[in-house]
Order: structure tokens, then sequence, then C-alpha cells
């Protein structure tokens, strides 16, 4: 069916809120005595309700196809920019630490470890005021305010000066993964998300081929200015400019997007009607803050991203340093980091296509992580065999676990509904990956130079019991979705709801802003 025009799409609207609670009982959802969920407070429904109502509108697969192109070119590059600033800026110290940055020793784990300390102290404070801003330009202008202070490094000299340009750093960077993930689930399908967060996060593995670029230029660079201060000045100065690009062009949602007219942005919303995952909503919910830490589910993601973040922590600062004392000097060890990017980046888009396409997060993260372990236990046994060649070969195989991070991001989007619901996952997992990065600084010890032998032990340790953790997590969903069919089943059979009923239901319920657990229509990603 052709897609209708824009006048009839937006004729007859029913009124959300005064249809509300009536919607709710309709669709099978018990209403809760929360105080936060008014039935006259127009921010308690998801603010696409408000432009598409409840009765979906059709349109032919090649409309939304097209419109999926359309939103692919407006919005992904933007995305992939701003992850891509976020990780080179947040890594700039490892660059630095091989171009006479002057901060050594135990000290430089301290300013290492400042960007976490300051990630997880406004974590969930900026989570929940974005929720109240336009999110967009929320985002962009923490990117170039950041970009000042990554400029500020270039005039600072003395410890505590660094560790506080640090601890702001990490501050303005907490919003941006969980902002990315918000954006990702508004305006694409729930098996459609995971390749989009690996389009965005291979971002981050191609610092390591454009970070590693501009670093080695720079190492030959003999002007009056040190070189990993006109690393800094650089970097600063492109992270200012793609703020810019963010504030000006990155809609904050569908229903604002000028780069569609009327008709695409309602049908882009349509497109995302049935994950029952929502849009946006500015109304943040007591009951779905409560919910998400009742949700096992957290819980086990918490231990995950533990198991993930303690070795990021490590890797982003020392990543060169380890490197370098497989034998090589400081330039090659610039210049060989760079393929671990070009691995990492494959593995990411490849594993988020496959993860979507087979409906699959926890499997694929598995299997990418295998890699991981056996070049850990190679680069952990063999690092004193003088083998320079098979140690580098062993470090490119940890770049194959570069899938596990955006995964569970993705896990995240489509495993978890209702607004605040998914602010508040998204926080909890931000948290718990910086407070393990800030672990993480500490794992490679002065005193285990330069080797860092314990540290690798750690690491095999914690992706064995990160991958039993992602065994237990499939299960349970694949439980949860056994029991949600086995409800939906007996309410039909209760109310007598044929095929058809159960899909009107089924949109009516979309934009409710209904979490998961409430929502008897929602269907978890293994």
């Amino acid at each position: 069916m052709s897609a209708p025009g824009p006048s009839p799409i937006i004729e007859d609207v029913i009124d959300p809120i005064d249809e509300k609670k009536e919607l709710e009982a309709e669709a099978g959802v018990k209403a809760v005595p929360h105080d936060d969920r008014s039935d006259t407070d127009t921010t308690d429904v998801d603010d696409a309700l408000k432009l598409v109502g409840i009765e979906a509108r059709q349109f032919d697969e090649k409309y939304y196809r097209r419109l999926r192109r359309k939103i692919d070119w407006h919005i992904m590059p933007i995305l992939i920019a701003v992850y891509f600033t976020q990780f080179l800026d947040k890594n700039i110290l490892s660059y630095a630490s091989i171009m006479g940055f002057p901060v050594t020793g135990i000290w430089y784990n301290d300013v290492a470890q400042a960007f976490y300390m300051g990630f997880i102290v406004w974590m969930f404070p900026t989570q929940y005021l974005g929720q109240k801003f336009p999110l967009a330009k929320y985002l962009g202008a923490h990117i170039i305010i950041w970009g000042v202070l990554i400029c500020l490094h270039a005039v600072c000299y003395n410890f505590s000066g660094f560790y506080a340009l640090r601890f702001f750093l990490g501050m303005l960077e907490a919003c941006v993964s969980p902002t990315l993930i918000l954006i990702v689930s508004m305006w694409y399908k729930q098996n459609e998300r995971a390749s989009r967060i690996g389009w965005f996060y291979a971002g981050n593995s191609s610092t390591s081929i454009i970070g590693g670029a501009i670093a080695y230029g720079i190492t030959n660079y003999n002007g009056p200015i040190a070189q990993w201060k006109l690393l800094y000045i650089v970097l600063g100065i492109m992270a200012i400019a793609v703020g810019t690009w963010v504030v000006l062009l990155l809609p904050d949602s569908p229903v604002t997007a000028r780069f569609l007219t009327e008709e695409e942005r309602i049908a882009a919303l349509e497109r995302v009607r049935l994950d029952q995952a929502g849009t946006h909503n500015k109304h943040i919910k007591k009951y779905q803050v409560s919910e998400t830490f009742k949700d096992i589910r957290t819980w086990i993601m918490i231990l995950i991203i533990l198991c993930i973040g303690i070795p990021n922590g490590g890797n982003s600062a020392f990543n060169n340093i380890i490197t370098k004392s497989f034998g090589w000097t400081s330039q090659q060890a610039l210049l060989l980091g760079m393929p671990s990017g070009v691995i990492a980046g494959v593995a990411v888009v490849g594993a988020g296509y496959l993860s979507d396409y087979f409906k699959d997060r926890m499997t694929l993260i598995l299997l990418f992580t295998i890699p991981n372990l056996v070049g850990m236990i190679i680069m952990t046994t063999m690092q004193y065999s003088g083998l320079r060649g098979v140690l580098q070969f062993a470090s490119y195989l940890g770049s194959l676990s570069a899938p596990g991070f955006p995964l569970c991001y993705a896990w995240n989007a489509s495993n978890m509904s209702g607004h605040t619901k998914k602010v508040t996952a998204n926080s909890v997992t931000l948290f718990t990956f910086g407070a393990g990065s800030v672990v993480g600084t500490y794992i490679f010890l002065p005193q285990d130079a330069p080797g860092y032998i314990s540290g690798k032990a750690a690491i095999v340790i914690l992706t064995a019991i990160m991958m039993l953790c992602n065994v237990l997590m499939a299960w349970i969903n694949v439980r949860a979705n056994r029991q949600k069919r086995a409800q939906l089943a007996a309410m039909a059979q209760e109310k007598g709801w044929t095929e058809a009923d159960i899909e009107r239901e089924r949109e009516k319920a979309a934009f409710l802003d209904l979490t998961d657990k409430e929502n008897v229509f929602f269907t978890y990603t293994r």
C-alpha cells in the first residue's frame, strides 16, 4: 500500500491523554497506582503519541526502505563522528604517554583514572538532566565544552591540573554513550539497532587508525611546541568542530526532525511502533527507576560490564606502552596499533549485522570474545619469549572482542522499554563501565612493568566470567519470552481476541511509555 498524503494521516487522531487509561485497560495493561503516572499529565505518554495517535498508519515497505536510507544518511554520520571524537579524546593520554607527557609512574595511573572518576560521578545526573533538555543540543554543548578542556591540557604543567582536566573531561563525556543509544532507539527498529550501534562504535575502533596516524605525524614535528601539547590542541579543535555540527544538524527526535517532511516524521514513528519501546518522554517516572533495579537482568548486565570495563581501563591507558614492551620503538608502536582499529571496526560492524539478522546479542558476544581469551592467554604466558611477532598477533586477536560492549549497548536498546527505565539502565551500564575502568587503570602497576603479567592474568579471568554471564542472560530472555507468550495467549482467550484484535491492541500499547515488564506485547532479544 502506498503512503497516504500528509493531511489524511493526521485527521481524526484520538486524544492520547483522554484515552490513556482506557487504552491501557483494553491492551491488557494493569494500571499501577504510581504517583508519577498521572492520567491527566501530558508528559505521561511518549512524545510520539502526540503526533501519530493510537491508530497505526500504513506505509508500504518500499516507502519505509527509502525513509530508512534517508535517516541513515542524516543521522549515522553524526553519531559516528561523535563516538569517534569521544573515544579519541578519552585516549589521547595513551598517545601522549610515549610522546614526552610529563606525568609518569603511579601518578600517570592517577591521571588516567581521573577521567573515569568524573565519568561515574556525573553519569546519573547527566542522564536525567538530558531527559529534561533537547537531546541533541544537550549533547552538542557538552562536546564543544570538552573540546575546550582538551585544548587547555596544552597549558597545564603539573599533576593536579592534569587530574582536574581529566576529571571534568570524564564528566562531560558521560552523556555520550547513553544519549547515542537513546537516539538509535528512537530512529530504528529492534532488528536494526545492533548494526547501527556497530556503525557508530566503529568510530571508536577507527581512532586507532586516525588517532595513531595523527600522533605518528606529530612525532615528526620538531617546532617550539612540545609534541604532546600539539596533539591536545589539534584534537581539541576537532572536538569543538564536531560539537558545532551536532548542535546545528542533529535532530532531538523524529518528532522534530527538520530534514523530514511531516508525513515522513509520522512514517518514521510508525516504523518503530510495534517494537513497543517508544521514543522519548520528558517525565521522570520513579516506578520505572525502581523497576530497573528490581530486574535481575540489570544485575547480570552490571557483572558483564564490570568484566568489560576493568580491561578497558587498563588497555585505554597502557595499550601503546604494552605494545612497546614487545620490543618495538615508540613510532613502531603507534603504527602497529593502527591494524587493531581495522580489525576491531570490521568485527564491530560485522557482529552488529549478524546480531540483527539472527536477533541474538549474547551468542555473538561469546563468539567474538573467544579469540580475545586466546590472545590474552598467549600474551600472559609468552611475554618474555622474545617472539614479538607472536605477541603482536595475540594483541590483534584481542581486537576481535570489540563487539562485546556495543552489543551490550544494543541489548539495552532492544530489551528495556519505558523511557525512564531505558535512561536508568543506560546510566547503570555506563556507571558500571566507568567504575570498572577506574579499577582497570590500576590493573597494570609500575612494579609489574614491562610485562604486566598479573594484570593480563586478571583479564583472562574476567573474560571467562563475562562469557558465563552471557549464557545466563540469554537463558533468562528466552524464558521470559515463553512466559509472555503464555500470558498473551491466556489474555486473548479470556477476552475472546482474534489475531486482528491482538494486532490492534499491540498498536495501541506501543507509545504509552510502558516498561517491558508492564507490556505483554514486548518481546526480548536473546
